[in-house]
């Protein structure tokens, strides 16, 4: 309305806004070097394909020799707690949310396993619920076992984990990373939040856990999210005077996505990708709504997204619009928070399409009192 330049500034770029700009609907503006001509870090990407450790060699070794330079360090793991869940030696079943189809989460500070969702928490080790068990062994590893394995690793090195644990109180937050700052940490350990913005100048060395753990979600934007997450983590290195490195550890070290970032290769990276969303029919190329059925009943669940199904399906066909209707079925995560959820996802081929097939649907559409129907237009969130 004002006529004013809109400015938007980011290190990793969406591949919708790159795409824009390659169509002239954005001007693009490149900062294609770092402050005073500084080199990027070098990057090792090492297969952890049967290595059951948390820390390979490799990182271990660098973790040390970074350390005995009395050089910072920084290792990054999406995934807070000790264990990703806890399953019973007897039934070999995994303890779960009643309330959300999720594993609970073990915190072993905390002497809990937790529902990241719901909050919903039992002590821990504890009992199978199943059978009575007592034999309840650790999978999987998080922010908490990592620190672990580095105080382990180096006993008299000075470890913080930073991720929404240990952030929670007020000033915490502020407190971790003024430790960082003024050389009274060597390592920092902690999920996303430490990945994006930071500048300290006495790290360099970054260690990435379990690199693709974010390619396995349910989302056509996992590739990008995690070159994007990659892309940004492995920029903390190597900041002041001193050169970084890059340790990237991944069961699978040839997906484009981790093998672009380690090789800073932004535009191959969104070449590729915007291949895969071409022949897939995804945004860029295409329009998105989802409807999100949810309700406390299954069967009533079950009956509206089937009813809502058919009534797009014949509006489709009265419409003659273009318009791809995929589903219904099971959200990602089924059950969440006690709510039973069913999606059905519609890809247009331009706005006008999508629109009037949803307009016709609101003026006809009969929704059941027990269940929510929300349609989410252009979703960024598709669990």
């Amino acid at each position: 309305m004002e006529r004013a330049a809109v400015v938007l500034g980011s290190a990793t770029p969406s591949v919708t806004t790159i795409h824009a700009a390659a169509q002239g609907r954005l001007t693009l503006l490149e900062l294609p070097e770092r402050v005073e001509g500084r080199p990027m870090p070098r990057v090792e990407l090492v297969a952890m394909k049967g290595n059951k450790e948390t820390l390979s060699a490799a990182l271990s070794a660098c973790l040390a020799e970074t350390y005995e330079q009395g050089r910072q360090a920084i290792v990054f793991l999406n995934r807070r707690g000790f264990a990703t869940f806890l399953v019973c030696a007897d039934c070999g079943k995994p303890l779960t949310c009643p309330n959300c189809s999720v594993t609970l989460t073990y915190h072993r500070q905390r002497r809990q396993s937790l529902c990241h969702y719901c909050d919903y928490a039992v002590p821990a080790p504890g009992t199978c619920p199943s059978c009575n068990g007592t034999t309840l062994s650790e999978l999987g590893a998080g922010t908490e076992k990592l620190e672990h394995d580095l105080k382990e690793l180096l006993p008299s090195a000075r470890v913080l984990r930073m991720d929404s644990d240990t952030t929670s109180g007020k000033g915490s937050h502020e407190r971790l990373l003024s430790r960082m700052n003024d050389g009274s940490a060597d390592i920092l350990v902690g999920t996303q939040m430490i990945a994006k913005g930071h500048d300290f100048p006495e790290v360099t060395l970054v260690g990435v856990v379990n690199a693709e753990a974010s390619l396995g979600m349910p989302d056509f934007r996992a590739a990008e999210r995690t070159f994007q997450l990659l892309s940004q983590v492995i920029g903390r290195a190597g900041r002041g005077e001193k050169p970084g490195r890059v340790v990237v550890q991944a069961l699978d070290t040839d997906h484009y996505a981790i093998k672009s970032a380690a090789e800073h290769d932004a535009a191959g990276f969104y070449r590729e990708e915007l291949e895969f969303r071409r022949e897939a029919g995804y945004p860029p190329f295409a329009f998105l709504a989802a409807f999100a059925i949810s309700g406390m009943s299954e069967q009533a669940v079950s009956e509206q997204a089937d009813t809502t199904s058919r009534l797009l399906v014949r509006l489709k066909a009265e419409l003659k619009v273009r318009v791809e209707i995929l589903g219904p079925a099971p959200s990602p995560i089924y059950r969440l928070r006690n709510r039973f959820r069913r999606q059905i996802l519609l890809k247009g081929a331009n706005r006008n399409d999508l629109h009037r097939l949803i307009s016709s649907w609101r003026q006809q559409a009969s929704v059941m009192s027990t269940v929510r129907i929300s349609v989410d237009i252009d979703p960024v969130d598709m669990m």
